[in-house]
């Protein structure tokens, strides 16, 4: 499955460069995991995607605040732009992410994400090729 959100993910738009799934950060002897992590050309900042399997819980936000602090103090170059966290869920309480994400001071979004057998048109209309995402996802 992360290997073909990473590939979803290229399909997006221009500018996303992936840096690696299951990205190692070491802080005090402790290793952490970033799901996917792309570096922005355009935006000149790291993006750091987690995928949840369940509803958006607060304390995702707190780990992917966790991260990016660690991608900016540790990982990012000087000339970079601070770096900015997806977080995406099968579905979420839109009061709850409000609530959670009111006082972060980093740039997290949080998306729900859905499973299809088949490409919807509405989706089809607004990729520029429904091919490649049709062999990632439904293979």
């Amino acid at each position: 499955m992360l290997e073909r959100l990473k590939n979803i993910l290229m399909e997006f738009g221009s500018g996303f460069s992936y840096v690696g799934n299951q990205y190692k950060l070491t802080v005090e002897n402790q290793d952490f995991y970033i799901d996917l992590l792309f570096y922005h050309i355009t935006l000149k900042c790291y993006v750091a995607v987690e995928l949840k399997t369940s509803e958006f819980k607060p304390e995702y936000a707190s780990k992917m605040g966790f991260y990016l602090t660690i991608l900016d103090e540790e990982i990012k170059d000087k000339n970079d732009n601070p770096s900015i966290g997806i977080i995406l869920c099968p579905n979420k309480g839109n009061k709850i992410v409000d609530y959670t994400l009111k006082y972060i001071n980093k740039p997290v979004g949080v998306s729900e994400y859905r499973i299809f057998d088949k490409l919807t048109q509405e989706i089809q209309n607004k990729m520029t090729n429904t091919k490649i995402l049709e062999d990632i996802f439904l293979k």
